[in-house]
Parts: structure tokens; C-alpha cells; sequence
């Protein structure tokens, strides 16, 4: 038997005795007319009791316990911080209140715990993480900007940018300023990727939760998996965008689709595919620069190589040089969809 269905026996029961209760205390006339009462009532009571036992019971405690795994704890430590500095701030005006002539004395102190009491947690989750940073940098030593580390600052990591890896590079260097949080849906899909029946799926998914588990172990990264959850949304794409606007955070992604989406609803997208062509090489027409030729290009008598990053430089007549590294001069560069992409002639081609 649920614990749902205990509560419904014990409230039938409760409410029963209730309406038992209340039927003899309405009448006072015959036995026969006082057990009509009682029955009824009973029999009334018992069926309210089945029904709707779970409606003020377990069905309100589980909406509450949904809703508090979705707060972060940071917003309820301001949530307990602000109730209880406003309490004493109402406690402390209660003592004069309390000398106003009545009705003012008897009502106002209870006004005063209300109002104060909002008022303090409304100021400390507006202001939580200012709070937090000052609290921070004195604590530490440092300065309230000096301290605006993953304690206050969150970002939610996609389930591509796990699998592509160049997250783990990426936090090393010391560029992520944040704590970095895995939800428990996104750890879930990776887990299904690694579960593929499709090999390379599988290899991917298995890549991915190896990156992960060096993410966790490295003592440099602030990375945590959390149980946080958005109940009202059914797709993984969807929870991130929702648990990042409850958050106020970034989401970081390789997803294209993801990131228009989470643009769209004003959620805030660190894409890794856009950061690396953003520190890719600047170079202009007539800067030269040593290339390793390395193939053929796709028109006559062209040469392809790459520099460290991945950008592809095209070299005019440098058929002849595959399997050379030579001197080349920049003509030209292009910006296409898939990154930029060099022109170069040889240096000693006159």
C-alpha cells in the first residue's frame, strides 16, 4: 500500500469521526433521529476525507519539495538570511508599537512581522550576489570585484560541449569564471549516448563522460553535478533554457539549434565553436608565414595546409611544394560559414 493511500485511510478516518461528532452535537431529539445525523455525517465525512486527504497533505509537500530542488542554494541561504534579519528588525518594532493605543497596538505588530519579513527576503535575493561578494571579499581578504568567483556565478554545460571536450583545455586556462554545472538530465543523455547501439554514438557518449569524470577529479575546475530540474519541460534543451533563465546564468553549448533558441528567450549562449574562431590568427594581405603544404587544393595547381588552429590556407601554384614547408605571402581572407580561410602565394614566386 502507498503512503498516499495510508494518508487517504487516516484522513476517511479523521473526517469520519468528525462528522460522527457533529451529528450528535446538532440534534438532541430522538435516537432515531440523532443516528440519522450521525450516519450521514459520518458516511459524508469519510468521503470527503478519501478524497481529499492528498489535496492538503502529500500533494502540497511534493509541489513544495519540486519547487525548493529547483532554488539554488546560494538564493536559499539569501531566502533563511533575509527572513530572519527582517524578523528581528520587526521584533525591535514591535517594543513601540506595542504602546499605541488599541486597536494600532494589537495589529500593527503582526504587520510589522509581514511586511518586514518580505522585505528582507525580497532585498536579499535581488541583491544576493552583491551581498555574497562583499561577504566574500571581506571574509577572504579581497576586494568585493576581485571575488567574482564560481560562488556566485554559474554556467550550465550542454551535452555537446561535454562530448567535443575542448571544455576541458578551455577551463585550464583559466578563462571560465564561474562554477560549471552539469545538470542531472544532461548527465542522463550522455549516459544514453554512451548506452548507443550506433558505434560512433557510442564512442562519443563514452568520450564524453570520460571528459567529465577528468572535469570532476581536476582540482582547478569548479564543475558539479547538480539534481536541479524543471518539471514542466520534457526535452533537454528545453530544461536548460528554463533552469538557466531560473538561474540568471549562461548556458554553454555547441548546439546551433540550442544556441538560437536560448538566444531567442534571452538566455545568455557561450558557444565554444564561436570562441575558437574568435582566437583564431589575424593576419592580413602581405604578412608572410611559414606553411606546411600538405595536399592538393581543389583547383589547378593549388596547395592546401593548415596552420596550428585549423585554418585552412590555400597556397596559388603550390602544387610543386606538397610535403614542404615554405614561405608564403598573404593575399587574401576570407570569412565563410564553416571559419576563415587564407589565400597565400609562395614568397619566392616574384
Amino acid at each position: 500500500m502507498s503512503f498516499e493511500s495510508v494518508i487517504r485511510l487516516i484522513g476517511m478516518i479523521v473526517l469520519a469521526v468528525l462528522g460522527w461528532q457533529v451529528g450528535i452535537s446538532l440534534t438532541s431529539d430522538s435516537f432515531q433521529t440523532q443516528g440519522r445525523y450521525v450516519i450521514v455525517l459520518s458516511l459524508a465525512g469519510a468521503a470527503l476525507g478519501l478524497l481529499l486527504t492528498p489535496y492538503i497533505t502529500t500533494r502540497p509537500f511534493r509541489r513544495a519539495r519540486a519547487q525548493l530542488r529547483q532554488i539554488p542554494a546560494q538564493t536559499l541561504v539569501a531566502i533563511v538570511i533575509g527572513l530572519v534579519v527582517g524578523l528581528i528588525i520587526a521584533a525591535l518594532m514591535a517594543f513601540p508599537l506595542s504602546y499605541l493605543p488599541k486597536p494600532f497596538s494589537q495589529i500593527l505588530p503582526f504587520v510589522g512581522v509581514v511586511l518586514f519579513g518580505y522585505l528582507g527576503i525580497a532585498v536579499m535575493v535581488m541583491r544576493q550576489r552583491d551581498i555574497f561578494n562583499v561577504l566574500g571579499g571581506r571574509l577572504s581578504g579581497r576586494s568585493g570585484a576581485s571575488s567574482l568567483t564560481s560562488a556566485n556565478y554559474y554556467i550550465l554545460l550542454d551535452t555537446s560541449v561535454i562530448i567535443d571536450g575542448r571544455i576541458a583545455d578551455i577551463s585550464q586556462t583559466g578563462f571560465v569564471m564561474g562554477e560549471m554545472l552539469v545538470p542531472r538530465f544532461v548527465l542522463n543523455e550522455l549516459q544514453y549516448v554512451a548506452d548507443s547501439a550506433d558505434r560512433l554514438r557510442r564512442n562519443r557518449g563514452r568520450r564524453g563522460l570520460e571528459i567529465l569524470n577528468d572535469l570532476l577529479k581536476d582540482p582547478k575546475v569548479l564543475v558539479r553535478i547538480t539534481d536541479m530540474d524543471v518539471e514542466e519541460a520534457h526535452q533537454v534543451d528545453d530544461k536548460l533554457v528554463l533552469l538557466a533563465k531560473q538561474l540568471r546564468c549562461p548556458v554553454m553549448t555547441n548546439d546551433y539549434n540550442l544556441n538560437r533558441v536560448a538566444e531567442l528567450q534571452g538566455v545568455p549562449v557561450l558557444n565554444v565553436n564561436e570562441l575558437a574562431n574568435a582566437v583564431k590568427a589575424v593576419l592580413l594581405p602581405g604578412e608572410t608565414m611559414n606553411i606546411q603544404v600538405i595536399q592538393e587544393g581543389k583547383e589547378y595547381n593549388q596547395g592546401v595546409g593548415y596552420l596550428d588552429d585549423g585554418t585552412m590556407v590555400v597556397v596559388e601554384d603550390g602544387r610543386r611544394y606538397i610535403n614542404q614547408e615554405i614561405e608564403v605571402n598573404v593575399t587574401k581572407v576570407l570569412q565563410t560559414a564553416a571559419g576563415r580561410m587564407i589565400f597565400a602565394k609562395p614568397e619566392n614566386s616574384g
